[in-house]
């Protein structure tokens, strides 16, 4: 019996719990579970409604009493929950405290999969990135890579590399331009542009070193460096790329190594609320899942090997896809790639 547990019910693992549960039959999973940590008569109703659809809430036992009071009915507690699973998918920001605690002593479930933030909790993946990288057997941890992280992968990969997955990347150099908050949370939002730190002397943020780490599984040792600055608005991240290649490069060759990669939209649009707004009237919970929206009027060729741009993140949306496609490796191996058909029509060659 295939059971998947989510942990954690914010912007990415809401919309998963709902995927997931309307989708069971075809993902092949006799169950979707998920813990709520917090009991919030303010999410009553979002909790209630992942419940109709089919999921089975799961609380601490110290917090099952709150939770009926205000109209649940939790059907397991948490190491429950994690004992029955196949697969657990940690959506919270702390899924290395929780590996520690709960996921390293547990014995049902063969998988477990955090999210971009926790750094060391498992090999890190990417769909359409490394894939190959993954070994049934031992990567029985595995971290799910940033919203903008999977962007900076997916330009790479698409520019600067060969269908054999030789590199002729010398540098890339990202500007990552972050919304202050999702439309979802009150918190959180900046008056005013507000510029980051960079923590890594090598790569500057976490958002570059992610991904030399995320190719590193396949072998590369990557010249990436990234910058970021959180903005005043709520509708998406947008990025600036400069990536310099060991050879020549022409801006036709560039769009055409764009239209040839299924995992990059390409878009006419020059602004991040037409393409959010894209995504709201014909994604799944609003969301792209297009690794990125590439603005075609913002690209350029410098000095013959340079190749500028701008590309929209489509935040959540693609770490939801590859959450999904990692989940099937564990699950269903031998016919994982069918099984993730019926997400293909939110990867949108064009927006």
């Amino acid at each position: 019996m295939n059971i998947v547990h989510i942990v954690g019910t914010g912007t990415i693992g809401e919309p998963l719990i709902g995927l997931l549960a309307d989708n069971k039959e075809h993902f092949g999973i006799e169950e979707v579970t998920f813990h709520k940590r917090t009991p919030l008569v303010t999410e009553r109703a979002k909790v209630n409604d992942l419940v109709d659809r089919g999921a089975v809430l799961c609380v601490d036992e110290d917090r099952r009493a709150t939770f009926e009071e205000i109209g649940h009915a939790p059907k397991y507690n948490r190491v429950e929950a994690i004992e029955r699973a196949t697969v657990v998918i940690d959506c919270t920001p702390v899924g290395n405290e929780q590996k520690d605690e709960f996921y390293v002593n547990a014995n049902g479930p063969i998988g477990f999969m955090a999210q971009g933030s926790e750094d060391g909790f498992g090999k890190k993946y990417a769909r359409g990135i490394n894939d190959e990288a993954l070994i049934r057997g031992s990567d029985k941890y595995l971290q799910i890579v940033s919203c903008n992280t999977h962007n900076i992968a997916v330009l790479v990969k698409a520019l600067a590399m060969d269908e054999d997955g030789t590199s002729h990347l010398e540098d890339g150099r990202f500007l990552c331009l972050r919304r202050a908050n999702d439309i979802s949370q009150d918190s959180g939002f900046v008056a005013s542009p507000t510029v980051g730190a960079h923590d890594h002397d090598r790569f500057g943020t976490h958002h570059a070193k992610d991904a030399h780490d995320l190719f590193s599984t396949l072998g590369h040792d990557l010249s990436l460096y990234s910058s970021a600055i959180k903005m005043n608005t709520q509708y998406m991240h947008s990025l600036h790329f400069a990536l310099t290649l060991d050879r020549e490069i022409t801006l036709d060759e560039v769009k055409e190594r764009l239209l040839a990669n299924t995992r990059v939209a390409v878009t006419h649009k020059k602004s991040a609320n037409q393409v959010f707004s894209f995504g709201r009237d014909h994604g799944y919970y609003g969301r792209i899942m297009s690794q990125a929206v590439v603005s075609l009027e913002t690209l350029a060729v410098r000095n013959e090997n340079e190749v500028v741009g701008f590309s929209f993140t489509p935040q959540d949306g693609n770490p939801l896809l590859s959450t999904v496609a990692a989940m099937l490796w564990y699950i269903h191996p031998e016919t994982q790639d069918d099984r993730m058909d019926i997400l293909r029509r939110y990867l949108y060659p064009e927006i």
